[in-house]
């Protein structure tokens, strides 16, 4: 019964808190800009706009209608395996494996959905998305799978502990730099934003979509941006623990507050990168990622 509550927590937290998280995000954004800036409730305005809207769908296919709901839903289901304060819903049904494998998800029913509306410059995003895939999930799965060593068990669960209750370590150290760099591309903020990009591409995969697929699809890289910045928080720095379940999850809460400001800051500091120079960023992160790799295996 207590897995069954965390998780229901745990789905509406990301589900109801993500639009007000990207609404402070706005505020943060436009203060760096000296802007005023839209109010705080902004995005579910946005999104409660997007849901009346009438659906102009260019192409009527199975593929393109469902993969705005399995984004959305991949997303949440990635909630159930992230450790909120410490505990994880269906920690005991899938290990770190099967988490990576779950964050996908998400990308490839953005690139599929894209690919079935037929755009040309969906087809650009959807390449570009692919690529980013390619060299992302690699650092993703390398330091998880580092922590995973150290805690000599491939359950989440196990490792946040682990981690927990030990002083931080060299391999440690070293697989959190690389997974926060991760971040900022998981979550599509620039300098690292190339999928979209609307300047060049129109918003690639998200062109032909609008209405309440438009809304699922935004909603899910909100939903995205809460699961990776609270597995970010929860797997590498996990500390402080009080011991009580709901002060816990508020700490975890303000830790993901605290590094989603941080990375929107990044991205309105640095311009958007070039894909050879993504490419060959990201090739460095994953050099650095297996250099924790191979210290967690020598249990530094």
């Amino acid at each position: 019964m207590t897995n069954i509550i965390i998780g229901v927590f745990n789905v509406l937290l990301v589900l109801l808190a993500a639009p007000g998280l990207d609404g402070v995000l706005r505020k943060v954004r436009a203060r760096i800009h000296s802007r005023q800036g839209p109010p705080l409730l902004q995005t579910y305005f946005d999104l409660a706009k997007l849901m009346v809207k009438e659906d102009q769908a260019a192409v009527n296919n199975f593929i393109f209608q469902a993969a705005p709901v399995a984004c959305l839903g991949s997303v949440l289901l990635a909630s159930l395996l992230i450790p909120m304060g410490g505990v994880t819903p269906l920690g005991f049904a899938g290990d770190v494996l099967f988490l990576i494998y779950v964050l996908s998800l998400a990308p490839i029913m953005l690139c599929l959905g894209g690919m079935a509306s037929g755009n040309p410059y969906a087809f650009i995003g959807v390449n570009r998305e692919v690529m980013m895939l390619i060299v992302v999930e690699p650092v993703v799965a390398i330091t998880l799978v580092a922590s995973a060593l150290r805690a000599h068990s491939l359950l989440l669960t196990d490792s946040v502990r682990y981690i927990a209750q030990h002083p931080p370590s060299i391999s440690l150290l070293i697989c959190a730099i690389a997974f926060a760099l991760a971040v900022q591309l998981e979550v599509a903020k620039l300098p690292f934003d190339l999928t979209e990009a609307e300047q060049e591409i129109v918003e690639g995969p998200l062109i032909e979509y609008s209405g309440r697929k438009l809304a699922l699809l935004k909603w899910s890289f909100y939903a995205k941006q809460v699961v990776f910045l609270a597995l970010f928080v929860e797997a590498f720095v996990p500390w402080p623990r009080v011991g009580n379940l709901p002060l816990d999850v508020l700490l975890t809460l303000a830790k993901v507050m605290l590094a989603a400001v941080v990375v929107e800051a990044v991205a309105q500091v640095f311009p958007r990168l070039k894909i050879k120079q993504t490419l060959g960023y990201f090739a460095s992160v994953i050099a650095f990622a297996l250099s924790g790799l191979v210290l967690a295996a020598m249990g530094l």
